[in-house]
């Protein structure tokens, strides 16, 4: 036997083994769609519009909103050199988010109309155009159409966008309108799946919703999807995260592995039909934050205002960027 055939035979198994395609918990797959909740963060929107730089972090995201401010004059020269002072320290994002959504809203405790949303209308001006990885949308699409929920932590408006371009209107409910005790009900009915929401487990708003107000655990799993780049790190996360009857799983590790993995997780779950053979109503439940204006601004273009009621994100949302 040469020596070029003994490389490629040791070549080989490491190439089969990229190539062979991941596991799925039975445990997720077996669920229905209609007993699903889908929590969509940052990672989501970085995904599917990588070279939008807003949609990459949470810091990101803040620098444009900051840059923005400035651009449009609706905050101090001082007030743009403070908060660009503040996101290259060591802060909490989520808070400093939160102060400078404050600084641009009336002082009299009512935040609406507040500058944050034209900083936003800036920001997130035209993504319809950036839309590059439209496969992970898509699969989320399904999801919705056989009755999933889906919960965004995110002011960009990329799934609703994509949802008007294939059809598919949506209905944005505002969680502030409902007691928080109504929202944990949810948690206690339906199985979380979390997906692109790897940043958010450090943030206290996340923490007092999922891990410590709900005190009276049911028998239902939760499962977030991660990134897996390092072992070491994954599986601490995993076993801490289990205690609080979340099962974390990778999608891979890289996390241009999660667009493929999830279309493929959703192409298992939607194998099930609902009872009656029929999937969900086309029109599908959106909870959470978004760029509601610039959402309305392109339905008045299309003359089509009344498909959807999108709310307004102000400064007590919770979510990512």
């Amino acid at each position: 036997m040469s020596n070029d055939k003994v490389h490629m035979d040791l070549v080989n198994p490491s190439r089969n083994l990229e190539q062979k395609s991941r596991k799925f918990l039975k445990s997720l797959t077996r669920k229905e769609p209609c007993e699903l909740l889908l929590v969509i963060g940052t990672g989501v929107s970085a995904a599917v519009a990588p070279h939008v730089p807003a949609l990459c972090s949470w810091r990101s995201c803040i620098e444009a909103v900051i840059n923005a401010a400035e651009d449009l004059e609706v905050l101090h020269p001082s007030d743009i050199m403070e908060f660009r002072h503040k996101v290259t320290e060591d802060r909490d994002l989520l808070v400093l988010a939160h102060d400078l959504i404050r600084k641009m809203s009336p002082r009299t405790g009512d935040t609406k109309p507040n500058f944050f949303q034209d900083c936003l209308m800036e920001v997130f001006d035209n993504l319809n155009c950036h839309i590059q990885n439209p496969m992970l949308l898509d699969a989320i699409l399904q999801l919705m159409d056989r009755g999933t929920m889906v919960l965004t932590t995110n002011y960009d408006n990329l799934l609703e966008i994509f949802g008007q371009q294939q059809g598919k209107p949506m209905e944005s409910v505002d969680l502030k309108c409902k007691d928080k005790e109504e929202f944990q009900d949810l948690y206690r009915t339906k199985s979380f799946v979390f997906l692109g929401c790897g940043e958010t487990l450090r943030d206290q708003i996340f923490q007092a919703l999922f891990l410590y107000s709900v005190q009276d655990k049911v028998d239902l799993e939760h499962f977030m999807l991660v990134r897996k780049d390092s072992h070491d790190q994954f599986f601490k996360l995993q076993a801490e995260m289990l205690l609080h009857g979340i099962k974390i799983v990778s999608y891979g590790d890289r996390f241009e592995c999660m667009p493929q993995y999830f279309h493929d997780l959703v192409a298992q779950i939607c194998r099930h039909r609902s009872p009656d053979g029929s999937s969900a109503d086309s029109t599908s439940l959106l909870l959470g934050t978004s760029c509601s204006d610039c959402a309305k601004r392109k339905q008045e273009e299309n003359g089509d205002v009344t498909q959807k009621r999108i709310r307004k994100a102000n400064d007590t949302d919770f979510g990512g960027p």
